[in-house]
């Protein structure tokens, strides 16, 4: 995903508030976590705007599976280890205080045994005390086959339309957008892609990562239907 729009992700999202939602996480982090450390993972990192702000206050590294999109985040945050990994096999040979994998990207694990492993590899990668923290994506009755929806994003020399339409396939979501992108100089160009994303119970969720052997917990979101879709944490035993 992402291999011809990774150069307009952050203006596609330029509305999102990732230093709230930094925030947010960190409060998350200082809450639950019980190690001393200052080493945070971000995993699905993206082009780093979370990490941009998570390195005013930690040693930071980030993992992502496209490599375009590491470009990016390699533009914002040079000196930032930044590595293509699969967050399924995740090997990195390195314990962190934190590790959080935030925007719903756990959502794009499609079955139950890449979320087994994702998981294991969250808790792998903790030290001891440490804490694993995503936000999920929607649980099934929460999600609205049909929808549709527009977001226009312009600036002097740019314009991006994105159209979405969704569908359900079994338990997975199917986003279906198309990009209008205008740029000064070389006109307008389509780009489709189909975002498919599976539909999991928190309950579900949290029984998964407890079975790695940290202690799970689910937060719900402060609003139903706001961006906040809830918080899944998990926590290492302090003696491992």
């Amino acid at each position: 995903m992402y291999r011809q729009l990774a150069v307009y992700y952050d203006r596609i999202y330029s509305r999102r508030d990732y230093e709230g939602e930094t925030a947010r996480v960190v409060a998350l982090a200082r809450r639950f976590g019980r190690s001393s450390g200052r080493r945070w993972l971000d995993v699905a990192c993206g082009t780093g705007r979370h990490l941009e702000f998570l390195r005013r206050h930690y040693d930071v590294a980030g993992v992502d599976l496209s490599r375009p999109m590491l470009r990016e985040a390699r533009r914002r945050l040079p000196g930032v280890s930044l590595v293509a990994a699969d967050m399924r096999s995740l090997d990195l040979g390195a314990r962190f205080d934190v590790v959080s994998c935030l925007f719903s990207a756990i959502g794009y694990l499609r079955t139950e045994s890449d979320l087994r492993s994702a998981f294991r590899a969250f808790a792998r990668h903790l030290r001891p005390g440490g804490v694993a923290i995503s936000v999920p994506w929607l649980a099934p009755e929460e999600f609205r086959p049909g929808h549709v929806s527009v977001d226009l994003y312009e600036d002097a020399t740019t314009k991006i339309l994105r159209a979405g339409y969704g569908t359900r396939r079994g338990v997975n979501s199917q986003i279906h957008f198309d990009y209008l992108i205008g740029e000064e100089g070389r006109g307008f160009r389509h780009v489709r892609e189909v975002e498919e994303l599976r539909l999991t119970e928190p309950a579900r969720l949290k029984q998964l990562l407890g079975a790695t052997g940290l202690k799970a917990t689910w937060l719900p979101p402060r609003r139903r239907g706001s961006i906040d879709r809830g918080w899944l944490v998990g926590v290492a035993p302090e003696e491992r």
